[in-house]
């Protein structure tokens, strides 16, 4: 008896550990950390020099240092995992539910140093920039866009300028899901090139909070910005 109450025990309890690692807690606002001015100084100090496999590690403990709480290091450390080795950290957070956003501060990219991230659907986190995730090839056959090629032949959409200030549209969706409405810079080829307006795509989701996909919704011209 005492032996089929301890494989018992022990299968409940390898149960709730599988069901916790499937089902990670949701990413909140206790994972925000306003970035004190000295801190980028001090962790270029600390962790240029040292080798990539350590580099996390060292930023991290540099915001732990600098009193980042241990929502915001555990953050870091899953965005830099989702994202393959990009440093971010989160500095605005909304929930919308069943889907969050958030802003996010990239302070070791050379250009845009801002983000923006649909947290808590599924998957778990979408970066927003991931420009391969965009309807674009309805955007390309509208007649808005063979139009504005005539004018810039070679524009197209790019990862927006985030600034953390200005939060995106969000709606309810079919079926009890939510959208979110977000602006993407068209540019006639190059970063420094040519501004040609912005491309609107709204990002889909259930009720559950299941990434759908997204849909273009149109052109807005540079002059009505």
């Amino acid at each position: 008896m005492r032996t089929l109450l301890l494989v018992f025990s022990l299968c409940l309890a390898f149960c709730i550990v599988t069901e916790a690692a499937q089902h990670p807690a949701n990413i909140t606002s206790t994972a925000v950390w306003q970035i004190p001015a000295t801190f980028l100084t001090t962790a270029h100090t600390a962790c240029d020099s040292m080798a990539p496999s350590n580099l996390l590690e060292c930023m991290v403990g540099q915001m732990k240092k600098a009193g980042a709480p241990a929502q915001s290091l555990n953050f870091t450390r899953e965005l830099y995992k989702q994202s393959h080795g990009e440093f971010g950290i989160m500095t605005g957070f909304q929930d919308e539910g069943p889907v969050a956003f958030a802003w996010i501060t990239y302070p070791l990219r050379a250009n845009t140093n801002y983000g923006f991230l649909l947290l808590n659907g599924q998957p778990r986190i979408i970066n927003v920039e991931d420009l391969k995730l965009l309807d674009t090839k309805t955007m390309k056959q509208s007649f808005q866009f063979q139009d504005l090629k005539g004018q810039f032949p070679s524009v197209d959409v790019w990862p927006g300028d985030r600034d953390g200030k200005v939060w995106p549209n969000s709606q309810a969706g079919p079926d009890g899901g939510i959208q979110f409405t977000v602006e993407y810079p068209l540019i006639n080829g190059c970063h420094a090139c040519a501004r040609a307006g912005s491309a609107v795509f709204n990002w889909n989701f259930n009720a559950q909070g299941k990434f759908l996909g997204t849909t273009f919704e149109g052109l807005i011209d540079p002059g009505l910005q």
